[in-house]
């Protein structure tokens, strides 16, 4: 096995890794509470907090890079 660990050792630190993310996957998921619900009526555009308006419409002023600002 990898470094010259014995194969037992090998598989009980994989399990113990493994359940460590596992359980603070869990308690993260927990703290957090993620809303997983799909709503049945999709919302109408602009109504999502998530959408970019400002890229949709074609308005915004491209970002320039302080370093291109120097040039």
């Amino acid at each position: 096995m990898p470094a010259g660990v014995p194969m037992s050792t090998y598989l009980k630190m994989l399990t113990a890794s493994l359940l460590a993310m596992f359980a603070g996957a869990e308690v993260v998921h927990r703290y957090y509470r993620p809303e997983l619900t799909i709503p049945e009526i999709p919302p109408k555009p602009g109504e999502l907090k998530t959408e970019l308006l400002g890229l949709k419409e074609g308005k915004h002023k491209p970002q320039v890079s302080q370093q291109e600002e120097l040039k």
